[in-house]
């Protein structure tokens, strides 16, 4: 009897030995996890995939800045499809899907993570040439050269994260203390370069970029103010673009913003040396929420956003020549 009770207390009955005990969490409060999550998980979808119809769709909107922001939502839309549903399984219950599966996990975690830091990245320097050398901004940041960057953003944060999980993933569940356990061990060396490169650095290119950004774009706003400017056609057209520029600007400014507020507490406590990557979190779960903030603050401040969606949900989008509405 008592053995019969203790093999329903574990993962998996029939391995007594080696099998991992089922998480003791109140029912009540597993429900509302569940729920949160899933209900978090869904809407990052739904807003992501309206993100990339929309660019994706409308020519209007085939920028070079919105070929960021698209490769923003692929990411987030994996986000959502992808690591939430995994951290799920991770924070309510025993993991049953094997090793493997264990291992691919934390591969596309670090991968989807490392992609939308490098989006990141070139989304500050986009906005850094666009405010601060608007003139030479057309020639230096076309579309095809944005293209390129994004491409070989998605393939070295494959590269880089089969290296930093190199071990991982060629011996799956080698940190597993038990079956039915998932968890993945960064080693000193890994985690060092793992927090430079996915932290440290980007962090401070942001920041560097954006405090430039912030400098050059008020004395412009002054400038204006100011009359400094001289009032012509011509220049009148350009201080328009440099007025749109610097809109652009804060809205991804407040996209960033909300990234580090999102992405820094995870990694300040890596940096105090917590280097298992187990089960799910508060720091984890806040990561994961920047993917549902996003498309949130575009809604907010982009209206051509706004638009589109308006487009998609009644249907209009389905109409003959409808890619070339005029959404701005």
């Amino acid at each position: 009897m008592m053995e019969t009770l203790e093999g329903g207390e574990l993962c998996f009955p029939q391995l007594l030995n080696t099998s991992c005990r089922k998480p003791t969490r109140p029912y009540s409060e597993a429900m509302l996890l569940y729920i949160l999550l899933s209900s978090i998980s869904l809407l990052t979808v739904a807003l992501n995939l309206l993100i990339i119809i929309s660019i994706s769709h409308y020519r209007q909107l085939h920028t070079p800045t919105n070929v960021l922001l698209l490769s923003l939502a692929v990411s987030d839309l994996l986000a959502g499809l992808l690591l939430i549903p995994t951290e799920i399984l991770l924070a309510g219950s025993c993991w049953f899907l094997g090793d493997l599966m264990c291992a691919l996990s934390f591969f596309v975690v670090f991968t989807i993570i490392s992609v939308s830091v490098g989006n990141m990245v070139l989304i500050s320097v986009d906005r850094y040439v666009a405010i601060c050398d608007p003139l030479r901004y057309p020639t230096k940041i076309t579309q095809r050269r944005v293209q390129i960057c994004v491409s070989l953003c998605w393939v070295c944060s494959l590269f880089y994260c089969s290296l930093i999980l190199n071990d991982h993933l060629g011996q799956p569940g080698r940190y597993n203390s038990c079956v039915g356990e998932c968890v993945v061990v960064i080693n000193y060396i890994a985690g060092a370069v793992d927090l430079v490169f996915t932290f440290i650095s980007p962090i401070t290119v942001i920041i560097v970029l954006y405090m430039r950004v912030f400098v050059v774009a008020v004395s412009q706003a002054r400038a204006m103010r100011s009359h400094i400017v001289a009032v012509t056609l011509q220049r009148s057209v350009t201080e328009t673009a440099k007025k749109s520029e610097r809109k652009a600007a804060r809205t991804l400014g407040i996209v960033i913003a909300v990234f580090l507020i999102c992405f820094c507490p995870h990694y300040l406590v890596s940096l105090a040396g917590q280097e298992n990557v187990a089960n799910a979190s508060f720091l984890v779960f806040l990561l994961y929420f920047n993917s549902c903030l996003n498309p949130v603050i575009y809604a907010f401040f982009y209206p051509w956003f706004r638009k589109s969606i308006k487009l998609i949900v009644t249907l209009q989008i389905l109409q003959p020549d409808s890619c070339d509405a005029n959404i701005l």
